[in-house]
């Protein structure tokens, strides 16, 4: 095993290093939401013969987003597990447990995905009805959950060696194997619709068919590889070590992810309740939020890592730096990206939704009150990043069940319940990021102190 594949975060020049990691994962982000755009934009303006049968497509497919992201969050929040391990192992030059922990990993990956993808399919009809879906929405957007969740195995899969490569410091070559993948889901967005007519179950299939390309070139590549992550189909086994403090660091991940999801349905059958022409514009918009969101997540991300592998190696002063680039860098792009996308925002809705101005107007009413604001949840998520890389991966779940959750809930049956109005729906959501971020970072202040006073006092003995 060539142990300088792996990229060292513990020494060197820091900002340098952090751009060289944050700038192909962000292109990596945004290249994964053009072509959910894609997918989006297709069905919005082909997804049936007439602007009502596109729009329907169009709300189809955004009634379904919470509801997936509810089905596969927790066990996609396990990969972040295996990504703080993995950091761990290569600041702590522990070559042999990160091979334990990508092997345990990816057999981990495969069993997850089977899970979602039984789940997906069973539950989707009586989940989105309990949601409150639209009668003319329902039946396509049930074929168009059970068409996405026939690719889920693989984008676990993906995901979860993705984020082992990541924290390895390679964030170059999930973009390359994304963006080959990602041609092909557009091109079959396409023709599925276009050729042969099947609005969003179409797009649902080309999604599917993109994740088993991306999950093929991912483990092709780990498969050749001479680095700290190569994968050998030989070693795939459970290591019950490796596993418990994967579970340990991504199972709290993967519930706070979770419960965010289940918030966000809870708030998407609120929407549900204005009509699809609404839901219409909310998905467009959503949509566009999105690329503030993934670029500010990759600060989360090199949080993590960057966190990770300092705190393997005991390097606390050099953590400390981390943490202060990664709010500042967060701050930068969210409030950047965040003003830009509300100043755009009638002429970039107009392209999901053509000819359609009582849509855009109800996306650019979103805009105002979350994409202005965006960066604080951005600050938000590095603060729980920066919990993670120091391997308390509870403490930040449990903040997030309080803070945005479960004030969330309350929110929903209190105040949107008394006015009733989108306005005063869309304002829970920078509020709870303000409480929950607030949280994160008095707890990321005392961890950091107590390591710091610890080693000090080790030094000294």
């Amino acid at each position: 095993m060539d142990k300088r594949k792996a990229r060292d975060f513990t020494e060197g020049a820091l900002l340098p290093q952090l751009l060289m990691f944050a700038l192909p994962l962000i292109a990596t982000s945004v290249l994964q939401l053009l072509f959910n755009t894609a997918d989006i934009i297709v069905v919005g303006r082909w997804g049936g013969a007439t602007p009502e049968e596109c729009e329907t497509s169009l709300a189809a497919v955004g009634s379904c987003g919470s509801l997936i992201n509810l089905l596969v969050n927790l066990f996609m929040g396990l990969s972040i597990g295996a990504g703080v391990c993995v950091a761990h192992g290569i600041g702590a030059k522990q070559y042999e447990d990160v091979k334990k922990v990508v092997h345990t990993s990816v057999v981990a990956a495969v069993a997850a995905g089977a899970v979602v993808t039984v789940l997906g399919i069973t539950a989707a009809r009586p989940l989105l009805v309990l949601m409150g879906t639209d009668a003319a929405v329902l039946d396509e957007a049930v074929l168009y959950m059970i068409a996405y969740f026939c690719g889920m195995p693989a984008c676990m899969v993906y995901n979860y060696c993705a984020a082992i490569l990541r924290s390895s410091g390679d964030t170059v070559r999930p973009l390359g194997f994304l963006s080959v993948a990602g041609v092909i889901n557009v091109v079959l967005n396409l023709i599925m619709v276009l050729v042969f007519h099947l609005g969003a179950v179409g797009v649902g299939i080309a999604t599917a068919v993109s994740q088993w390309v991306s999950c093929a070139l991912i483990i092709s590549f780990m498969m050749k590889t001479d680095g700290v992550c190569r994968l050998e189909i030989k070693s795939l086994r459970i290591d019950i070590a490796k596993l418990k403090r994967i579970l340990a660091l991504g199972l709290p991940a993967g519930i706070q992810s979770t419960l965010f999801a289940v918030s966000n349905v809870l708030i998407q059958s609120s929407i549900n309740s204005f009509g699809k022409v609404f839901v219409a514009g909310n998905t467009a918009a959503s949509n566009i939020e999105g690329y503030s969101y993934v670029i500010q997540n990759s600060m989360y991300q090199a949080a993590i890592t960057f966190v990770g592998q300092n705190e393997g190696a005991k390097n606390y002063k050099r953590l400390v730096k981390c943490v202060f680039m990664c709010v500042s860098c967060v701050t930068v792009l969210g409030l950047f990206f965040g003003v830009g996308i509300y100043l755009l925002g009638e002429p970039l809705l107009s392209i999901y939704a053509p000819e359609n101005p009582e849509a855009i107007g109800y996306g650019v009413m979103r805009l105002a009150f979350i994409s202005l604001p965006h960066f604080i949840c951005g600050l938000m998520d590095v603060g729980s990043g920066i919990m993670r890389g120091l391997g308390k991966s509870l403490v930040p779940t449990l903040v997030s069940l309080i803070g945005s959750c479960a004030l969330r809930v309350v929110w929903v049956y209190t105040v949107f319940a008394y006015f009733g109005t989108p306005e005063s729906l869309f304002v829970s959501y920078p509020i709870t990021w303000f409480v929950t971020g607030c949280v994160h970072y008095v707890m990321c202040f005392f961890e950091i102190r107590k390591r710091m006073k610890a080693q000090g006092e080790c030094a000294l003995g």
